[in-house]
């Protein structure tokens, strides 16, 4: 089997491009404002950005060619996500910060006409921003989705839903939400979940507390929100009912790829701000990256970024060949979270006291990358699924032995 590792022209002169974006126009703003978005300016600021991307002909590289985009598939997307994540304000400047990219990329394959028309476009474009409604409080839907508590029944006119949400991310501010609700079952059951879409607006749909977390950089916060009798006509179901869980996988595996190649752009900032200063820091009688203990820091983080490259572009490449990749998926996304916390970790020792700083980006790098081992599935969890899978294939290699 031929394996070539080299990206079209085209999307290296993309990524080139990316790079050239984000270090210019958008690293100072980020730097000046210690990576918080919104004290950055929130939404005024991502139109600005975005308008800016466009200009430079950067902007949704992900999304359909039809709605403005560049039309990229997973492995292609890899290069140009992964130097927009070289600031976390970049992948807003470039629209392909989550939830909005997952909920393209899902509405794309998803969605029917009518729906991409209303839906689709305008979150493409950037006019508004979206957020996905799954996770609940406990007892109800977190990382086992089957335990899911909201609810969607037959009304006059449609489907009403009640429920109560939260972690909903970029859910102060979106123009619309894409609803994971039970429409048959009871909670624990493994199908019978429906997805609606509903426009913000949409009576009985009130957004409340923002739950403070580490991260800064994420437009719209992690929030509760309640759906109190949402009426939303059948026209609102995102596929078929019952078919939700099913078609969330249309999503989550390709948007934990994502979250890796925007992380991993942080991860080598840090990186980078790392071995540029102890190149030049001296101490103990020499430059401190003449020194063993930094030079071991540094090829670990070396190593830790050709892994990640690594796991990423093969789960890329089975989404792109039409596979389920769940096994890939998991392993990129558990590898990955894990190994972008070390590099940053790594990063800011080598730096001492500035590391811990905010003369330095690694502090505020090292706060949004730690929740990454917990979002879209815990560590713990994808190695009980990667697991059990291995588990099951044994089982059945075995019974064909017998």
């Amino acid at each position: 089997m031929a394996i070539d590792l080299s990206y079209p022209p085209e999307v290296q002169r993309l990524a080139d491009r990316t790079r050239g974006f984000v270090r210019d126009r958008v690293l100072p703003i980020e730097d000046a404002h210690d990576g918080d978005i919104t004290a950055a300016g929130g939404d005024a600021l991502r139109k600005d950005l975005q308008h800016a991307a466009r200009e430079a002909g950067v902007f949704a590289p992900h999304a359909p060619t039809e709605y403005g985009g560049h039309g990229l598939g997973m492995v292609n997307r890899a290069p140009i996500f992964e130097e927009a994540g070289y600031s976390l304000f970049g992948p807003t400047a470039l629209n392909i910060a989550a939830p909005d990219e997952g909920n393209v990329h899902m509405l794309a394959h998803i969605a029917d006409p009518e729906q991409k028309h209303q839906f689709l476009a305008p979150l493409a474009r950037g006019e508004v921003r979206s957020a996905f409604a799954m996770t609940e409080p406990a007892p109800g839907a977190g990382s086992d989705p089957s335990a899911l508590t909201t609810r969607a029944v037959r009304a006059e006119g449609g489907w009403r839903i009640n429920g109560h949400k939260w972690f909903i991310t970029g859910a102060d501010g979106a123009g619309l939400f894409i609803i994971m609700a039970r429409t048959s079952g009871e909670p624990g059951d493994r199908g019978g979940a429906t997805m609606f879409l509903a426009p913000a607006e949409t009576p009985g749909i009130r957004v409340g507390r923002h739950i403070d977390t580490l991260d800064r950089s994420m437009l719209g916060g992690h929030c509760e929100v309640f759906f109190d009798d949402v009426l939303v006509p059948d026209s609102a179901v995102l596929g078929a009912v019952d078919r939700g869980f099913e078609y969330a996988q249309v999503r989550l595996g390709p948007a934990r790829m994502t979250h890796v190649m925007r992380w991993l752009g942080a991860a080598r900032r840090g990186h980078d701000v790392a071995v540029a200063r102890v190149a030049e820091r001296r101490g103990f009688g020499s430059r401190l990256g003449d020194l063993g203990m930094i030079q071991q820091m540094i090829a670990d983080n070396e190593i830790d970024i050709a892994a990640t490259r690594a796991l990423l572009t093969h789960a890329c490449w089975e989404l792109d060949h039409g596979e389920p990749a769940a096994n890939a998926t998991s392993i990129a996304k558990t590898y990955a979270a894990e190994a972008i916390f070390r590099i940053i970790d790594r990063s800011m020792q080598m730096c001492g006291g500035l590391g811990v700083s905010a003369d330095l980006p690694l502090a505020r790098l090292s706060r949004e990358v730690r929740p990454f081992r917990i979002y879209d599935g815990p560590s713990e969890v994808h190695r009980w699924a990667i697991a059990k899978r291995a588990v099951s294939t044994a089982r059945r290699a075995q019974q064909d032995m017998k």
